[in-house]
């Protein structure tokens, strides 16, 4: 009888082995199955607002990531102690489940890359840094009023002068302050002394030279006749003409689609319209690129005063230096216009 006990003793303590080492089997393949699932997607990014809830954050990961990958990153985040989270998480491909649970836990953001150009306002700008970054258009504009004005920025018509166009890197999570600083900071690194003393010799400030810029980029899309545009009107500005800029007027009415200028267009008033008032206008009528402020710092010297858009719509220029020739060239394009039908 004894000897009986025993035995069944022994054999169901080899039952419970048998069975704890099957749980335990299974609870590591479970783990595994779990921390060890390999993301097979497209580099994706999860960007979890400050100020998410636990259930929030959950419901973002899974969003960001479907199916059964960003449930158990949800999990894994939850089981790891992580209560809230903020900031933007690169997922890439090969990236273990556990490793970006872990990421999102601790904190450890991936930078991004923000890129902009062809923009004309500060507006615009602010539209697509809002789509990249955590802060709202409003965020961006509220910065630039309170940073840029230290900077030397005498009013927001000067604001455009106060970035360029580039590729910049940053947390999705930075401060518009920060960010606003950041572009300013690339300005200025632009503008070493031999630029600045290159602008002094045509007796121009850097927003100045920013202003003539912008207006040399909108005049021409032939990037090689920017530098003869902007010498253009540093030859007017020194004999004290007016610009008599098309594209100023755009800005004034508000409408860069136009494509003849009338007189009801001419007679808008606006310090931007450079056929009524003399001198630059109050700032820059877009953000112009470093290729263009380049241009216009090295422009070679000419005598021209007059340019009119060639009949060929070929986007470039006649140029003149009397305006006889200016008025022949300008008969040439409004007869263009008229064959065309243009208003």
């Amino acid at each position: 009888m004894a000897l009986r006990t025993v035995l069944t003793h022994r054999h169901m303590k080899k039952k419970l082995l048998i069975i704890t080492a099957a749980v335990l089997l299974l609870a590591a393949g479970f783990a595994a199955y779990v921390t060890l699932s390999t993301f097979h997607g497209t580099p994706t990014r999860i960007n979890i607002p400050e100020g998410s809830s636990k259930d929030a954050v959950q419901a973002i990961i899974k969003e960001a990531l479907p199916g059964s990958y960003g449930r158990k990153v949800a999990m894994l985040w939850a089981l790891s102690g992580g209560r809230t989270a903020h900031g933007s998480f690169l997922v890439e491909p090969g990236s273990k489940s556990l490793n970006v649970a872990r990421k999102i836990r601790s904190g450890r953001q991936t930078p991004l890359r923000f890129t902009f150009n062809n923009v004309r306002t500060l507006q615009q700008l602010a539209a697509v840094a809002s789509r990249t970054m955590e802060f709202s258009e409003t965020d961006f504009l509220v910065a630039c009023d309170s940073v840029l004005p230290p900077r030397g920025y005498r009013s927001a018509a000067e604001f455009p002068a106060a970035v360029l166009p580039d590729t910049y890197e940053f947390y999705w999570t930075a401060s518009p302050e920060y960010f606003v600083g950041k572009l300013a900071d690339s300005r200025d690194t632009f503008w070493t002394p031999e630029r600045r003393k290159a602008a002094a010799s045509m007796g121009l400030t850097p927003v100045e030279v920013a202003t003539i810029a912008s207006i040399a980029e909108e005049e021409t899309a032939a990037a090689d006749e920017r530098a003869t545009v902007a010498r253009l009107y540093v030859n007017r500005l020194q004999r004290g003409m007016k610009l008599q800029a098309d594209p100023t007027v755009k800005f004034a009415v508000g409408d860069f689609s136009l494509r003849r200028i009338t007189g009801r267009h001419l007679g808008v008033q606006s310090p931007y319209n450079t056929y009524m008032h003399e001198g630059l206008p109050p700032g820059p009528i877009r953000i112009p690129s470093a290729a263009t402020l380049r241009a216009v710092l090295t422009a070679p010297k000419h005598d021209w005063l007059y340019m009119c858009a060639k009949e060929d719509f070929s986007g470039r220029h006649n140029f003149a230096s009397d305006g006889a020739t200016h008025m022949a060239n300008a008969r040439r394009y409004r007869a263009a216009l008229d064959r065309r039908g243009i208003k």
